[in-house]
């Protein structure tokens, strides 16, 4: 079953373009599997007019497809922009000239985004900021409609796309390839609906879950068996800096290549979905307390209630998970319970 029929309905078109970022979310784009990335694109019905890392056509030939576009020859359904808006110096952007042109590249996002229906940020760094929007923000990096927590960005908070919806920011470092596609597909396949999104704009297919859900450490977590040093079986939220508890997406539950995460390969999760995770005023993998006491405490959890539990969880851990918690392997297996004769 494909959603294209291509004797009823044009192809959609999108334009990919790379900025202010690693190229980590294109990167993690081609690891889609079943379907390839490629394939994907086909059943949607979504024809690639450019990416920078795909495509073939030259500097010319990109040139004038941009002026195309700009003169309405060319339709451009999805506009993707990967990479934070870098505006300096002194808000001329000169900072990144798009290649050839010798113009910003913010100039030309600018003038696309007025004649995309639909306006996309792929990664946090398009969506935010970003990495490069951290400490000093000497290139003066912002997000296409956010800077950080706060509406505006280079679009600014007001920005409508032509189907009127704002700017949909799939937000990651990277993202998972399936957030990518999925998102796409949602957008040229159902009716717009901006409840689909969160707060950020974020996708709520991904967004409206927690990294915690799933995490094979959730049994440590319970019971506050946690770890004190990398490489550790417990939880680590307690000492090592994982916001898994309150990071906004499905790493533990939509797998990245079909079966790893970053608490499975046993790093804390930095909160890569969220805006400014980048400077998040503490060593990333050490967690902020006071007295004691964790600062960043889990969703929806009030403080005294996250006391109260987590003594009464102590309390009572099973001497498996408190050695197992502090150890490199699993050295305690669970308990085997006979039927009595």
């Amino acid at each position: 079953m494909t959603l294209f029929n291509p004797e009823k309905t044009a192809k959609k078109t999108l334009l990919w373009l790379q900025s202010g970022g690693c190229g980590g979310c294109s990167m993690s784009l081609l690891c889609a599997e079943n379907p390839d990335l490629v394939s994907t694109l086909d059943l949607m019905g979504i024809e690639l007019l450019w990416h920078p890392s795909l495509s073939e056509a030259c500097n010319q030939e990109f040139q004038q497809l941009l002026q195309d576009i700009l003169n309405d020859k060319q339709p451009l359904d999805l506009l993707c922009i990967e990479g934070a808006m870098l505006q300096g110096p002194q808000g001329s952007g000169r900072f990144h000239i798009l290649g050839g042109t010798g113009k910003a590249m913010i100039h030309w996002v600018r003038e696309l985004a007025n004649k995309a229906q639909q306006v996309i940020a792929v990664g946090s760094c398009a969506a935010f900021g970003g990495i490069g929007s951290g400490e000093d923000n000497a290139t003066e990096a912002t997000g296409l409609q956010f800077e950080g927590e706060h509406p505006g960005g280079l679009l600014g908070s007001d920005f409508i796309s032509g189907s009127g919806l704002p700017v949909v920011n799939i937000a990651g470092c990277p993202t998972h390839p399936n957030w990518v596609t999925e998102t796409l597909m949602q957008l040229v396949a159902m009716p717009v609906d901006q409840a689909n999104y969160d707060t950020f704009q974020r996708p709520k297919h991904y967004a409206e879950q927690l990294v915690h859900h799933g995490c094979p450490r959730n049994e440590y977590y319970e019971y506050k068996a946690s770890a004190e040093e990398h490489g550790q079986q417990g939880c680590m939220m307690e000492h090592l800096g994982c916001m898994g508890t309150q990071a906004h997406a499905d790493c533990n539950t939509r797998l990245w290549n079909g079966e790893g995460s970053c608490t499975r390969g046993g790093y804390a999760c930095i909160n890569c979905t969220a805006p400014e995770f980048e400077s998040p005023r503490h060593h990333f993998q050490q967690t902020p307390k006071l007295a004691g006491i964790p600062i960043g405490l889990p969703t929806d959890m009030p403080k005294a209630w996250f006391v109260a539990l987590a003594s009464l969880s102590k309390a009572a851990t099973p001497a498996r998970l408190k050695d197992n918690a502090v150890s490199e392997v699993k050295i305690v297996p669970p308990t085997i319970h006979k039927k009595r004769s």
